[in-house]
């Protein structure tokens, strides 16, 4: 099979002098092996089939990794998938820190792309949580009690806004923290903005 052809206004992503550059470069011949279509999104190379996100590179401080958009989906028959945190739903990262390790997994993680790429086919979807099932802390719980046109505002925004903002509530473990943290978004919730609005 050919190779995928490298997207030009990804370049500048892996010519960068960066602690990872050799493994980014690595990272992303493996992907154009697999036939996926190279572009730039959200500042980082996204490779799609047929305009589905499956895969997309990105380096942090401490790794760089592959992160499938639809990565709960996936067999990890491995065991090499990170969920980063409790609240990520459907993505999950294969990490790396250092090219040898790439290098050793090549078949595998083709394996996995391969995989991503049949679940795009099939058409197949996360089942995301429900907005209901997210826990309401306490003192957002008061103030949407005391406050009827809050709540009114509140469950008038999106499923979205609403998870961001009851993950943003709940996540301090003080619950002065979290008093201080819907004190400051009220006024945002009543104006029907989200978190990052």
């Amino acid at each position: 099979m050919s190779e995928s052809i490298e997207n030009p206004k990804v370049d500048f992503f892996f010519d960068k002098d960066n602690k990872w550059q050799e493994e980014l470069v690595l990272m992303r011949k493996i992907v154009l092996e697999c036939q996926l279509t190279e572009e730039l999104k959200w500042g980082v190379p996204c490779y799609t089939y047929h305009n589905n996100n499956v895969v997309l590179i990105h380096s942090f401080k401490e790794y760089c990794a592959f992160l499938f958009f639809k990565g709960a989906l996936l067999k990890d028959t491995d065991g090499i998938l990170i969920q980063q945190s409790e609240n990520v739903q459907a993505a999950r990262q294969i990490r790396f820190k250092n090219v040898q390790e790439i290098a050793e997994l090549r078949a595998v993680l083709k394996t996995y792309i391969y995989q991503a790429v049949e679940i795009e086919k099939a058409g197949l979807k996360v089942e995301l949580k429900k907005t209901s099932e997210f826990k309401v802390s306490e003192e957002f719980q008061k103030k949407l009690d005391e406050m009827p046109n809050l709540q009114k505002a509140f469950y008038s925004l999106t499923p979205g806004r609403q998870r961001a903002y009851l993950l943003h509530f709940s996540q301090p473990k003080q619950s002065k923290t979290r008093e201080v943290r819907v004190e400051k978004n009220i006024l945002n919730i009543l104006k029907g903005k989200g978190l990052n609005d």
